[in-house]
């Protein structure tokens, strides 16, 4: 195992136990936030947006920015932070300049705030509401499948003490699903040579192909270990 390797496995174990001896929630909220900055190399803004039906609220941030571009997606009623738990639990967009999914937030987040590349990971979900990490980029940046793997890890740990804090429903669903996405993932990506970027497309369209959802495809691959034909 490499020097790097043990370093961020090192990171996350105290990363898990910052946030499990931090008993006040924002307090745990900000220590995520701006352990995402640190840790995500690419990650120049975070912030951790909770989506309600009155509104899209950044309860902790990196800075104003953050604030701004979630609230930009309500104003305008599409973004990743929108979307998050339709499907996937981690959705990001590559590359904003050319993001075709959201054209009206993602021209004005570029063209307002110099923002380059998003991704948005879902906590938690309850009766009334969302919660997701939003990590933001500088223009010209790309995250990355490291970026992804990395910002999901820390994702996992915040959930998992939030969780330990108070009773949310639906928390345990979004885990699973997250497991089960990185599992098929890391099948597909050995039996096919392709990258993760690759593995969550192959996914994604045999999801759409088949009119299932998203997760129930993964859980049946990483159960079989039979790749389904598309």
């Amino acid at each position: 195992m490499s020097s790097s390797t043990n370093q961020r496995m090192g990171e996350f174990s105290r990363l898990a136990q910052d946030l499990a001896a931090t008993e006040d929630e924002t307090a745990r909220l900000q220590l995520a936030v701006d352990s995402a900055v640190r840790l995500v190399e690419r990650c120049d803004h975070a912030g951790f947006t909770v989506n309600e039906k009155g509104g899209v609220v950044t309860r902790v941030g990196s800075d104003a920015l953050v604030r701004r571009a979630n609230e930009l997606q309500y104003e305008v009623g599409e973004g990743p932070c929108l979307d998050v738990r339709r499907e996937q639990v981690t959705l990001v967009c590559v590359d904003l300049p050319s993001e075709h999914r959201y054209p009206t937030w993602a021209d004005r987040v570029v063209s307002e705030l110099g923002v380059g590349s998003m991704m948005s990971l879902l906590v938690y979900t309850d009766e009334t509401s969302y919660g997701c990490l939003s990590l933001y980029a500088d223009r010209g940046q790309r995250f990355d499948a490291d970026d992804v793997a990395v910002g999901e890890t820390i994702a996992a740990h915040l959930a998992v003490t939030l969780a330990t804090g108070r009773r949310i429903h639906g928390l345990g669903l979004a885990l699973h699903g997250r497991l089960a996405i990185g599992r098929a993932e890391g099948i597909l990506m050995e039996r096919l040579d392709i990258d993760e970027h690759q593995a969550f497309d192959y996914l994604r369209r045999v999801s759409s192909h088949t009119n299932r959802k998203l997760v129930a495809v993964c859980e049946e691959i990483a159960r079989t270990r039979t790749l389904p034909e598309l």
